[in-house]
């Protein structure tokens, strides 16, 4: 065990999906904070934007959400996994990603896939690592 660091706990963002699919929105490992795939809903209000670039500047609220409740930020990302529905998104999208993570600058992968809900069009999946 690493001195100071919770070996295993769940975070819940509050969706009933959660319980109903049988995941967690974050699961924190002993240094590292798994978050699982984040869309543009607001969990809140469990509406979600049309627009792509909305969805996504939702999708790293709810991201920044989970770590910060994990005692980390987007900073400490190290691994980004981008799941999207339409390519030609990917040029809009990647300098808002820049944004993001202009300190982590994190391995990262781009996917173009169907994803579960079609109202989505953007899904971002982060592992961080936490100081110790």
């Amino acid at each position: 065990m690493v001195a100071g660091v919770d070996q295993r706990r769940r975070i819940s963002s509050g969706s009933s999906f959660e319980a109903t699919a049988g995941y967690s929105r974050a699961v924190i490992d002993g240094r590292f904070v798994h978050v699982s795939g984040t869309t543009g809903f607001d969990y809140t209000a469990m509406t979600i934007d049309d627009d792509v670039c909305a969805q996504a500047h939702q999708c790293f609220r709810n991201i920044t959400a989970a770590l910060v409740e994990a005692g980390c930020t987007l900073d400490d990302v190290v691994r980004v996994h981008y799941y999207l529905t339409d390519r030609s998104s990917f040029d809009t999208l990647a300098p808002l990603f820049g944004q993001y993570f202009a300190r982590a600058r994190p391995a990262a992968t781009a996917i173009v896939c169907s994803l579960i809900d079609a109202r989505i069009k953007i899904e971002i999946e982060v592992t961080a690592r936490r100081e110790a």
